[in-house]
């Protein structure tokens, strides 16, 4: 197990888990981002076509879907 922070909360994940689903772990819906509108945005291919789960990962803008998780990461939702 390892430990990461996705929006400033501590979220504990198995060594290899993608971002994506250290989000669903944290949120229940695995919410990455909102739209223009203010909809909440998940993971939605799983593939990084779709760019629906943009997140910033240690200050850089990335696809939670083909991050894997690493031991402090720190995961912003609202890049």
């Amino acid at each position: 197990m390892l430990l990461l922070h996705i929006d400033g909360q501590p979220v504990r994940v198995k060594a290899g888990s993608s971002v994506a689903a250290a989000l669903r772990l944290a949120g229940g819906m695995g919410v990455a981002r909102t739209s223009v509108t203010g909809q909440p945005r998940a993971p939605f291919c799983g593939m990084g076509a779709c760019q629906e789960c943009r997140v910033r990962i240690d200050g850089r803008q990335r696809l939670a879907c083909q991050a894997v998780c690493a031991e402090g990461m720190r995961v912003e939702t609202s890049a």
